[in-house]
């Protein structure tokens, strides 16, 4: 009998072990991930953006700056009606600037999962106001591949002292790039709300990384966005004023 509970025991410190490994490794995945396309401490990167309607599509262009402890900032370049405006994550406070009305506007949190610039592009995937490492629990479901590509499948549930605005995040991460190649966002219902498909690897500042991405939102047939990424350069120097109100209204 105490052969048996031994046994048992050793076999509940092994699985609490197991799991131990399995979430940090999981969140080990997640970062590097992130860091390998976001820039372990900043990145600078050009992308276009094509919003397609059934009866229509837009094209869009901007420039992103951001820092790995969470500032971000972006400006449109084109098309011309567009151009100028620009967005600002400076610690807890995000800020729009509209140049042809002269107008500064602090975004509030409820406006993070609305579209940017009317696309199925998130105000939380440009300002990067919550973070895929810190504010979730990781955890590795199984291997999948996508495209011919073995990838971690990794379930990113919220921790409850963090405020996000999604229910659960399936993501797949490339077994030996660590590139995010397809992520599921959910809402608190469980249900599924978009999907990010990332494709063509191409190399970017000596970093190999998809250079499209297609959003695909759940419940809307016809609708997509597709972000091109034109450049990237990583870990570049930024000066400490740069994510501030006065920047954004003339930065270009």
């Amino acid at each position: 009998m105490k052969i048996h509970l031994k046994s048992i025991s050793l076999i509940t410190f092994f699985s609490i072990m197991t799991s131990f490994v399995s979430a940090q490794d999981a969140k080990e995945i997640v970062r590097k991930a992130e860091e390998k396309f976001n820039g372990e401490k900043s990145s600078y990167s050009e992308m276009s953006m094509t919003i397609v309607r059934p009866k229509y599509q837009r094209n869009i262009e901007f420039k992103s700056w951001s820092e790995s402890e969470g500032d971000a900032l972006t400006l449109i370049t084109a098309p011309a009606k567009e151009k100028g405006q620009s967005f600002l994550k400076s610690g807890n406070n995000m800020w729009t600037w509209n140049p042809s009305i002269q107008r500064l506007v602090k975004m509030p949190p409820s406006m993070l999962s609305q579209g940017w610039m009317g696309s199925d592009y998130s105000n939380d995937d440009i300002l990067k106001e919550s973070s895929l490492v810190k504010d979730y629990s990781h955890k590795i479901t199984g291997k999948e591949p996508i495209d011919g590509i073995t990838c971690y499948k990794i379930e990113l549930i919220p921790l409850k002292e963090t405020s996000v605005i999604w229910g659960k995040i399936i993501i797949w991460i490339s077994e030996k790039d660590y590139l995010q190649l397809k992520i599921e966002y959910y809402d608190e219902d469980n249900l599924l709300v978009k999907t990010h498909k990332s494709s063509k690897i191409m190399t970017f500042d000596n970093r190999n990384l998809p250079s499209v991405m297609e959003i695909l939102p759940a419940n809307e047939p016809g609708n997509k966005t597709v972000v091109t990424i034109k450049a990237i350069k990583f870990n570049i120097k930024i000066e400490p004023d740069f994510f501030s109100q006065q920047n954004m209204k003339k930065i270009k």
